[in-house]
């Protein structure tokens, strides 16, 4: 997994809940990188595994909560920093849609060994969009979150539901339909 994805969640976590908690979360998980991590380093995703594990265990949050407010706070840093990515898109569906066969191609220009998670995509219409999210880390929630800000960057509402066709969250339907335009 990207370091980006490990030094935002570091500095999410000390946004919401402090540097003491940051490093509890760093020494409770006996991490093989100490938890020192640039951004363009790939560490193990286990590493986030136990970060994320010790951060609910201490704030009593569901790891899918708090992989919901991350996603939230990784898409403001994906605006800021990629500019160009987002602001060629007029709508939410349209950018979603393009997760798998432009976006994905862009962060792969960046980080050519990054490990994504696909999307593939069975309908789509105007107001619609039904894909499937496939990925062994099983972050599907994550997905959600960017998803919702991707609708509130737009200002557009949706109702999303998902349904996990594999119990353990590897592989989830996600189901979109814009409620206003």
């Amino acid at each position: 997994m990207k370091g980006i994805v490990f030094t935002e969640f570091l500095e999410l976590v000390e946004d919401k809940f402090g540097l003491e908690v940051v490093d509890k979360i760093i020494q409770q998980s006996n991490l093989p990188s100490q938890g020192a991590y640039t951004a363009i380093g790939t560490y193990d995703f286990s590493e986030m595994l136990r970060l994320l594990k010790h951060l609910s265990e201490h704030t009593q949050l569901s790891i899918d909560d708090l992989l919901l407010a991350y996603s939230e706070h990784f898409f403001n840093v994906l605006v800021n920093s990629y500019p160009d990515l987002v602001s060629q898109y007029s709508d939410p569906l349209e950018m979603l849609s393009s997760v798998e066969n432009h976006i994905h191609v862009e962060v792969r220009k960046i980080y050519p060994d990054a490990e994504l998670p696909t999307f593939e995509i069975l309908e789509k219409t105007d107001s619609k969009l039904v894909m499937i999210y496939k990925s062994s880390r099983a972050m599907y929630s994550f997905g959600l979150g960017l998803m919702h800000k991707t609708f509130e960057h737009f200002n557009t509402t949706a109702d999303i539901t998902l349904k996990k066709l594999k119990p353990d969250g590897t592989e989830v339907k996600f189901s979109i339909i814009i409620t206003n335009e």
